[in-house]
């Protein structure tokens, strides 16, 4: 299947699942917004949330930043983050493929993408257009569905995005990986959990 083919495919999928979005993967995604959080502040940022969903993400980070963009393929579920009552004024939203992000270079203080990896042909060449995005300081934070990437698999995208990994979050009670990256290249000693 071709890479449009393909993004076509899971744009449609979401498009008719986004009235049960929420209901299905609240309690999940939550629990990884925490953890992600912990390791990157966000007050006073510029934030994009590149696969954003229903929005759920907003409520942990709308008071805080100073400005929030919503970024998903799913009309469908843009239609429902529409409707989230943290976009009071600073939470914007925008169609646009995580390939090819309609934003200038350096222009967030973090960009994170949760659970949305796995639905894309070339998670590295995603990562890099997310780092293309972040200011040169910024934090890149991005998930990886366990049961889509064995940990030695996802340790190798996150080593070809040359960013250094901050931070690394691998517990039993989350179904994803949890990685924060900074501006310069990775390393794969002291942060790896492939180390330990």
């Amino acid at each position: 299947m071709t890479a449009w083919k393909t993004k076509r495919s899971m744009m449609k999928r979401y498009d008719i699942t986004a009235e049960i979005y929420d209901e299905r993967y609240f309690e999940e995604q939550n629990r990884k917004y925490k953890k992600a959080l912990e390791n990157v502040g966000v007050k006073g940022l510029s934030i994009l949330d590149v696969g954003c969903g229903s929005g759920l993400f907003f409520s942990h980070v709308a008071e805080q930043a100073m400005l929030v963009v919503g970024v998903d393929v799913s009309h469908g579920l843009l239609l429902k983050a529409k409707e989230r009552p943290e976009r009071n004024g600073n939470v914007f939203l925008v169609q646009a493929d995580a390939d090819h992000l309609p934003f200038r270079d350096d222009f967030f203080g973090a960009t994170f993408a949760f659970t949305m990896l796995q639905n894309v042909p070339n998670p590295s060449e995603t990562i890099t257009e997310l780092k293309r995005v972040v200011e040169v300081n910024g934090k890149v934070v991005v998930t990886g569905l366990k049961k889509a990437f064995a940990l030695s698999k996802f340790m190798d995208i996150l080593e070809d995005s040359k960013m250094t990994l901050t931070a690394f979050v691998d517990e039993k009670t989350l179904n994803c990986y949890v990685a924060v990256l900074g501006s310069l290249s990775i390393s794969t000693s002291a942060a790896s959990p492939l180390s330990a």
